[in-house]
């Protein structure tokens, strides 16, 4: 079991790197469970943030910007500017419950939420710590570095620019 605590500047490629990584495992057939966490834009700016199941690809609207005329009712717990659907939080700490076992767990991203407030992706901390998984990468901006390395202090550092194979060939 090797943890990487995946981590670049917003805007870096964290995101394509593990749906990227999720597909190689796929590939290569490796049992690939967690959650990723894809951007939407419109006309080239970013306005919301999906949320994906990645053993069903299943996908649910997670968030949306705070300058998003249009911000669902559900839409009720802020962070920054962000308005995120704890309805669908809650979907996705049922689906991060059940990943492991796995052979990829990966969880995009455990930020603010779960790292200053204890929400969040709450239960994919659970799941990494209980380390049931062949490699797990959970991704981490740098300001939030340090808080993620003192819950997971054997867990590698993983700098993007890296390429998904490089993180394969280790298992």
């Amino acid at each position: 079991m090797t943890l990487h605590l995946l981590t670049a500047e917003i805007g870096a490629g964290k995101t394509t790197f593990c749906a990227a990584l999720a597909e190689q495992a796929r590939a290569a057939g490796w049992d690939v469970a967690g959650i990723l966490c894809p951007p939407v834009f419109e006309n080239g700016i970013k306005t919301g943030i999906r949320a994906q199941n990645l053993r069903t690809k299943e996908s649910r609207p997670l968030a949306v910007a705070a300058s998003f005329d249009l911000r669902p009712s559900t839409f009720d717990l802020s962070l920054g500017n962000w308005f995120f659907d704890p309805a669908v939080i809650a979907w996705g700490n049922e689906i991060l419950a059940a990943a492991p076992p796995c052979d990829l767990f990966l969880v995009d991203e455990l930020g603010p939420l779960e790292l200053m407030r204890g929400e969040g992706w709450f239960h994919a901390i659970e799941a990494l710590r209980g380390q049931n998984y062949q490699v797990g990468v959970a991704v981490v901006r740098p300001s939030l570095l340090q808080t993620a390395q003192s819950l997971f202090p054997h867990a590698q550092i993983l700098r993007l620019p890296a390429s998904p194979a490089d993180l394969l060939r280790r298992r």
